[in-house]
């Protein structure tokens, strides 16, 4: 699994679930390749999730977790600015650079949505834009992911927290290498 299917993996696995089978095989193949890159984060609990939930009962713990709870919201700006000015011109400043990298997000999420960005990252690593993806990451998604991993130690009441905490090391690690396919 190449760092753009990573990104994409994840992308996948934090959007509203649509198709169970299909999360089963992405989380699998993410798994392994983290733990493989010596990333292993503790994905256990959303594995459990994943093989003992239908489809609906997967959908149900999405909306629990991340659109019912502020916490557990999938908007970085959410974490790193709460309600403000600040968190409208983090949005612009996004979505400006979306445009510079010719960038169209699917579907109709804002730009600080953790899978919009994720996607981001997947379309800059097959660009080739590893310099300016780096620094994407470190000054607007580590920043925020780090606030949301911060927030509450993924566990069996919240095993989605240990996708965001996947997507942290995965940047982290990202942000850290000379070349990405060491990564």
């Amino acid at each position: 699994m190449s760092l753009q299917e990573s990104y994409l993996g994840l992308a996948q696995l934090l959007g509203y679930p649509e198709e169970r089978d299909a999360m089963l095989d992405t989380f699998e193949r993410i798994r392994s390749h983290l733990r493989e890159a010596g990333l292993a984060a503790s994905a256990a609990p959303f594995g459990e999730l994943l093989r003992s939930s239908t489809l609906s009962g997967l959908q149900e713990d999405y909306v629990a977790s991340f659109d019912f709870n502020p916490k557990g919201s999938l908007y970085l700006g959410h974490h790193l600015h709460g309600d403000n000015q600040k968190k409208a011109a983090f949005m612009i400043r996004i979505k400006q650079e979306f445009g510079r990298h010719c960038y169209t997000p699917a579907g109709n999420e804002l730009p600080d949505h953790l899978v919009v960005l994720l996607g981001f990252l997947a379309h800059l690593v097959q660009s080739g834009e590893d310099g300016y993806r780096r620094q994407f990451i470190a000054e607007m998604v580590l920043p925020g992911l780090g606030k949301m991993a911060a927030l509450e130690p993924a566990s069996r009441q919240r095993p989605w927290q240990s996708l965001v905490e996947s997507a942290e090391k995965l940047c982290n690690a990202d942000c850290s290498c000379e070349e990405v396919s060491t990564c």
